[in-house]
């Protein structure tokens, strides 16, 4: 099993400047790529500071020239708000920039927030069909002389300017949940990526019964992979872990007031959730976020990890995404890649 950092700019206040959230975030990448993770995945948000990511491509670009080993992957681009002429492009160009090194992430996307602001009555419904019908023109347009008349795109015969560097293509994901999801992302070639959320390992497993099931409709397809992504936090004391379940509490309950998208937002940032609402909210108590995530010891998540492996993901993700500061991500980070990656290792 191999693993890989998921990563985005991120604040709950305007404490912290966006520039040295930049700073920060490019440093756990460079700490990533020396320690010998796979790859980086970064994805795509809008006027959302709880998740800072208008434009993966141009974080990649930037990446490439700052890093050297790892796969440089978007994790995910928003399907309904890209044309595929588009994103062909722009991949094809990342992809040319990085030596080679792109993955594409695709997902239908999560937030009604972003869907009201750049597609107006788009739903999730909507955003999956979107999603079912650019990946297979994107391939077209990489192959060339590709025209298209579907639903939502109408274009003539279209090469992709520039092609590229990995041929046919990059690899492409598709985030799925749904049985169909998992189906669709198998029939059309595609890898697969999955997370539980603040869910058990309940949910880890039946993901993965529900990727199998899609192999399974499929025999003609070579299996593709599978990349479980998950929130981790590798401490360094029983007091450190305590930290770091409540930070996840803390994360989720603002993940979903997002989600929700039922509460005011001024200047990219969502109204404050007392403290004691979150310590109320018992499906995302702190010891929920330590029992259900990745969370406590080097030879805890060693253990967690080898039950994955077992189960048969290919890549496992740490979403290092939670709220606490700089300094705690580093140091757990570090710990993951000097204490946990070497039980791994061939």
């Amino acid at each position: 099993m191999k693993f890989s950092l998921f990563v985005h700019m991120e604040r709950l206040d305007a404490s912290q400047s966006h520039k040295s959230l930049y700073e920060e975030f490019v440093a756990l990448c460079e700490i990533a790529d020396k320690g010998g993770m796979h790859a980086i995945w970064t994805g795509e948000h809008h006027g959302m500071d709880f998740t800072i990511a208008p434009n993966p491509f141009v974080t990649i670009a930037d990446l490439a020239r700052r890093t050297s080993r790892a796969r440089l992957g978007t994790g995910t681009v928003i399907a309904p708000f890209w044309h595929p002429i588009k994103l062909a492009g722009e991949a094809a160009m990342a992809d040319i920039i990085c030596d080679g090194r792109l993955d594409i992430g695709i997902a239908r996307g999560a937030y009604s927030f972003e869907y009201e602001r750049l597609l107006p009555g788009l739903d999730a419904w909507g955003a999956g069909q979107r999603m079912r019908e650019l990946i297979p023109a994107v391939k077209g347009i990489w192959a060339g002389d590709y025209a298209h008349d579907g639903e939502f795109f109408k274009f003539p015969s279209t090469t992709s300017a520039p092609k590229p560097l990995q041929q046919p293509s990059p690899p492409i994901w598709v985030a799925a949940r749904d049985p169909n999801s998992h189906e669709f992302a198998v029939a059309n070639g595609c890898n697969v990526q999955v997370t539980p959320l603040w869910q058990g390992d309940d949910e880890v497993q039946s993901l993965m019964e529900r990727f199998n099931d899609a192999c399974a409709k499929n025999p003609e397809i070579e299996r593709p992979k599978i990349m479980l992504l998950r929130h981790t936090y590798v401490g360094s004391s029983e007091d450190d872990v305590a930290q770091a379940a409540h930070e996840l509490s803390v994360y989720y309950n603002y993940f979903f007031a997002w989600f929700k998208n039922e509460k005011p937002i001024a200047q990219g940032l969502i109204e404050r959730i007392p403290d004691e609402q979150i310590r109320a909210n018992a499906m995302l108590s702190d010891q929920v976020m330590r029992t259900n995530n990745v969370v406590g010891d080097a030879e805890t998540v060693i253990e967690r990890l080898k039950a994955y492996e077992a189960l048969g993901y290919d890549e496992y993700s740490f979403w290092i995404d939670t709220g606490m500061s700089f300094e705690r991500k580093k140091a757990s980070l570090e710990r993951f890649i000097t204490e946990v990656m070497p039980a791994f290792q061939e």
